[in-house]
């Protein structure tokens, strides 16, 4: 039986496993799995993974923002005005700044599916994701107890980034490192902060809004 099978020429997936087997030994599995597409699930999925995150924090922030602000002035007695004022967070503006976030967040997916992963923008809106997670997990352990964001941020948005991060390196992307995450870590909390700027001057210039229940 064993002689039947030598004698018969390989057939063609055989020969393509066994290239890549060796091509694997040989350290090259990069080189061959350049290859391979980067799918949606990983460019759009950054809009999909930010889009539960926030569905989080828009049901909960505004109502946790007015129940913690006591709480955290006691806390933290030195906190200064301007951070006051933030905790004072109607509604609307919640509403505003997380529809400006999305479009952010949207236009850095479509850039990732339109260049295959390799979108300067795309990195750094993902990895500034995956930071924006673990800020969230920090934040809760200083004000010891949940906020915003929390339940998703380790369930959703850390492990999205980590396995989006893998599949770009497995296809042979070449992800930006240091260099996204320095820069992700910085301009994250800006676009954060600016797209609430904006929310609150938006919220001021527009028909009032009803009081929050």
């Amino acid at each position: 039986m064993a002689l039947c099978i030598l004698a018969q020429p390989p057939s063609i997936k055989m020969q393509r496993n066994v290239a890549l087997y060796f091509a694997m030994a040989a350290g090259i599995e990069g080189e061959v799995m350049a290859r391979k597409a980067v799918s949606g699930a990983v460019t759009w999925g950054l809009f999909a993974a930010w889009a539960v995150h926030d569905a989080e924090e828009l049901a909960t922030m505004a109502r946790w923002a007015r129940s913690a602000r006591p709480r955290l002035q006691e806390r933290f007695p030195g906190m200064p005005d301007g951070i006051r004022r933030r905790l004072d967070l109607p509604q609307r503006q919640v509403n505003i700044a997380i529809g400006l976030m999305g479009g952010v967040v949207a236009a850095a997916s479509a850039a990732g599916a339109r260049s295959g992963g390799r979108s300067p923008f795309f990195q750094t809106v993902l990895v500034g994701f995956g930071l924006h997670g673990a800020v969230h997990l920090a934040q809760s352990a200083a004000c010891r107890g949940y906020t915003p964001g929390v339940v998703t941020a380790p369930l959703v948005v850390i492990p999205y980034t980590v396995r989006a991060v893998r599949h770009l390196a497995a296809a042979g992307v070449p992800v930006r490192g240091g260099r996204a995450a320095v820069t992700g870590l910085l301009l994250f909390p800006v676009a954060v902060a600016g797209v609430h700027g904006l929310a609150r001057r938006i919220g001021r210039t527009g028909p009032a809004a009803r009081p929050d229940r």
